[in-house]
């Protein structure tokens, strides 16, 4: 679209572009009216503040009594040229982020900027909604740059040395329900993918619980062959089996009074399962090779990633110690569905894994997108292994995206090469509208009335865009 058509762009726009902006102040510098008025119109249909000034003395006077979030100045102006003032703008409003337009002929001035610190650039002709999207850019990533702040401050506050880390409403769910069946000595079954923090919830679970100061004992069902897993949970006398050098108490017992977490508990062969369902129902166990009844007082907590009630269908899993170990439940959300607690759980691991004594290294841009738009299929533990790989690439420096491992870096090239792809601009709106949409009402927790204070709209205008996207109530 043409400079001339941007009267069509903010006709047709809509409301959907009402949405997009974060309200920043934008300064536009250009000696020509047309692209003032054009460009200035689409930003503020767009959600921003614009200020529009013809030379470079005026903005650079501007810049001493007024702060802006953006300036975006033509390269040519009359007197004082963009460079110069881009320059100047450095020194008086170092925080400003600033985009040059330039003539093709004038591109190498331009890229060199960008070298000394310029955001960006744009050559003359370009479309109008192409300056909408570079501004709606940088107001996300300053947004985010705010998430990260607030998630240092946070963790600064609570101490990083909380073991569940999590701020989104879906964690604060989930906590309450924990506090809430902490205080129970029934048997809980946690559910959850592979990396969510099963262990670590189980760990909730006890220290809030009366049974805190006694001992938490947790064995991976899935790490011993069948034959050693019995065993290794309810003891054994010296030669009941082959290779049973001497007696063991087994787990059992080492959680007397306390917890036992069994983690992987799909995984657990039949046999086992039948001798577990009689501890659950008469508190006892037997040693291998003994005729001996041990009575251990422990609560049971049982941890998986697979679909239990599958198991039962395949004849995998008893349904009679299912009903026994799920007496309680807690399920963990993935990664993916509560990214509003990305900013702290990085800030966790950053903290984590820098050395005693050096600085935290910040995130640049692109690395925070990077992360943000990567679906994480191993959940917290894959973003802890991401940050602690990235952390001793850039040997104390800021993290980039080379930094990151290669599955992240290549996610993102791959979206960036669909990003290429061009859309309609109609599809484009709707995409983002629909995505801010639901930031909006995860910031205000479901709740209606507040999500449209944050939008800045009706309750009535935001009813209805949310049947518009399909939202169910």
């Amino acid at each position: 679209m043409s400079v001339a058509e941007a009267g069509l762009l903010a006709s047709d726009s809509g409301d959907a572009a009402a949405g997009a902006g974060s309200g920043l102040n934008v300064l536009l510098v250009d000696d020509e009216p047309d692209i003032g008025l054009a460009a200035g119109e689409a930003l503020r249909d767009a959600g921003h503040r614009v200020t529009v000034l013809m030379s470079g003395a005026d903005a650079l006077q501007k810049l001493t009594t007024q702060v802006f979030d953006v300036m975006i100045c033509d390269i040519r102006l009359p007197g004082m040229d963009g460079l110069t003032l881009f320059r100047r703008a450095r020194q008086e409003s170092p925080d400003t982020t600033v985009i040059l337009m330039t003539a093709f002929a004038a591109v190498q001035d331009a890229v060199a900027a960008v070298k000394e610190g310029a955001h960006d650039y744009l050559t003359k002709p370009f479309d109008i909604d192409e300056i909408t999207l570079r501004v709606q850019r940088i107001a996300e990533h300053r947004s985010l740059l705010r998430e990260l702040d607030d998630a240092r401050a946070q963790l600064a506050q609570h101490g990083a040395e909380e073991t569940v880390i999590g701020r989104s409403p879906q964690m604060l769910r989930l906590m309450d329900r924990v506090n809430t069946i902490a205080t129970s000595h029934a048997p809980v079954l946690i559910r959850g993918e592979s990396g969510t923090g099963k262990e670590l919830i189980a760990r909730a679970l006890h220290d809030r619980g009366p049974r805190r100061g006694k001992p938490f004992v947790a064995v991976n069902c899935a790490a011993f062959p069948d034959t050693l897993l019995e065993a290794e949970l309810f003891g054994h006398e010296r030669g009941a089996f082959t290779g049973a050098v001497r007696r063991r108490d087994g787990r059992f017992r080492a959680a007397h009074g306390g917890t036992l977490l069994l983690d992987e508990v799909a995984e657990m062969s039949q046999p086992a399962q039948a001798k577990l369902l009689r501890v659950l129902q008469e508190g006892t166990i037997e040693p291998l090779g003994t005729n001996e009844t041990v009575r251990v007082d422990v609560r049971v907590v049982s941890a998986t990633h697979r679909d239990l009630k599958e198991r039962i269908a395949t004849g995998l899993f008893r349904e009679d110690l299912y009903y026994r170990l799920n007496v309680l439940d807690v399920d963990i959300p993935p990664l993916r569905d509560r990214k509003g607690d990305l900013p702290l759980l990085v800030q966790y691991f950053l903290k984590k894994f820098t050395k005693t004594g050096r600085q935290i290294p910040s995130l640049t841009p692109a690395a925070w997108k990077a992360l943000s738009q990567f679906p994480f299929p191993g959940n917290v533990r894959e973003l802890g292994h991401a940050i602690e790989h990235a952390a001793v690439l850039a040997e104390g420096g800021d993290i980039d995206v080379r930094h990151l491992p290669r599955d992240i870096v290549r996610a993102t090239e791959k979206t960036e090469e669909l990003a290429a792809v061009p859309r309609p601009l109609g599809t484009a709106l709707k995409e983002f509208e629909r995505e801010y949409l639901q930031r909006a009402l995860a910031q205000a927790d479901g709740k209606r009335t507040v999500a449209a204070e944050i939008l800045g709209i009706s309750r009535k205008n935001l009813w209805e865009k949310l049947r518009m996207h399909g939202f169910s109530e």
